[in-house]
């Protein structure tokens, strides 16, 4: 399974939200800038959240958008699927091999399992202490 651009610009617009919760609405005019993203393409990415119930939408001059809950309530596995659709690596078959049924079963588990115990709360609080594997590109 590949993330689109659907689903990666849905999490940068939640985090977006996350940060800036309980401090009122933000308009995905003000993420777009930030971000450097296209205005009209957030707002076809947040008309599916908003159906979801993970975000509301506040009307007015001051008007935007804020998390219908906590960033600590929302995973980046309720947003995914809202903007990818369903998690699995490989669209397959009951007449499938059972061994490579196990294999793709396996893998849509794990990555269901990152994505449903990672919370906005953990990606906004983030802090790279160096753990993390960098890549290396020599061209």
């Amino acid at each position: 399974m590949k993330i689109s651009t659907k689903g990666r610009y849905g999490l940068t617009i939640m985090m977006e939200l996350a940060t800036r919760h309980g401090e009122g609405p933000t308009s995905l005019k003000s993420i777009a800038t930030r971000h450097e993203l296209s205005e009209h393409y957030l707002e076809q990415l947040i008309a599916p959240l908003r159906n979801a119930g993970l975000v509301k939408s506040i009307r007015g001059a001051y008007g935007g958008y804020v998390l219908s809950k906590s960033p600590e309530e929302i995973t980046s596995g309720d947003v995914i699927r809202v903007l990818e659709g369903p998690i699995s690596p490989v669209e397959f078959t009951e007449e499938e091999d059972p061994a490579k049924r196990y294999l793709w079963l396996r893998i849509r588990d794990s990555i269901s399992a990152v994505l449903d115990s990672t919370t906005l709360a953990d990606l906004i609080n983030y802090k790279d202490d160096g753990l993390s594997d960098g890549y290396m590109f020599y061209i």
